[in-house]
């Protein structure tokens, strides 16, 4: 994780300042995750980065919990809440395995997990963990880059960039890899998605089971 957090840390400045790639997407990622959201939610986001989307849906929310592995990141989106305003987001510096409270403390309504499945060491445990700290009945909402979908000349490009550090670690993700690993993890996939189609990013809305 030290090595993912160097990474992010060393990008964070140019992260911050880049404009979303298509804003379309983004647009429709945020209104269909908006319309599972309300007032009296407590929703966690893993994987945060810089705070836009966080704060973005605050207003649909009680309060927003945004957590990454980037110090520096945190930083920037502390200061965006600041500046904005905005006073029902929390942002915190850590992995999602560092969320204040048990393990199994059923405390979040909503998880959202944003352009960030693919680039963890353990995607599989991670969404198995996240769905302990569902309540009963509470949903995951997430949208991922299936890099496996995509022409296979991408993967030297994108092994290239990690030799000279200018990418991190990721997995290369199927659909029907994703869609797995979530229902195994012991959700029900109510809705999904593939936008923007040159990116092959899959949005998904799951539901945690009762069991």
């Amino acid at each position: 994780m030290i090595e993912s957090e160097r990474f992010w840390d060393s990008t964070a400045e140019k992260y911050a300042r880049k404009p979303v790639d298509d804003e379309a997407a983004y647009a429709k990622t945020l209104e269909r995750t908006s319309q599972h959201l309300s007032p009296e939610k407590h929703v966690l986001e893993i994987g945060c980065g810089t705070g836009i989307t966080a704060l973005k849906l605050a207003p649909f929310v009680a309060h927003i919990t945004g957590m990454d592995i980037s110090g520096r990141m945190i930083e920037i989106a502390r200061d965006k809440a600041r500046d904005q305003g905005i006073k029902n987001v929390t942002f915190l510096h850590g992995p999602h395995t560092e969320i204040p409270g048990q393990q199994d403390d059923k405390q979040f309504d909503v998880v959202m997990a944003f352009n960030v499945l693919h680039l963890l060491d353990d995607p599989a445990k991670t969404v198995r963990d996240l769905r302990l700290r569902l309540k009963a009945g509470g949903l995951l909402i997430s949208k991922t880059p299936c890099l496996r979908e995509k022409t296979v000349l991408l993967r030297p490009l994108i092994w290239v960039m990690q030799k000279l550090g200018k990418a991190p670690r990721v997995h290369f993700i199927s659909y029907v890899t994703l869609d797995d690993m979530i229902r195994n993890a012991g959700f029900d996939i109510i809705a999904s998605g593939i936008y923007p189609a040159k990116t092959g990013s899959r949005f998904i809305i799951a539901k945690r089971k009762q069991a």
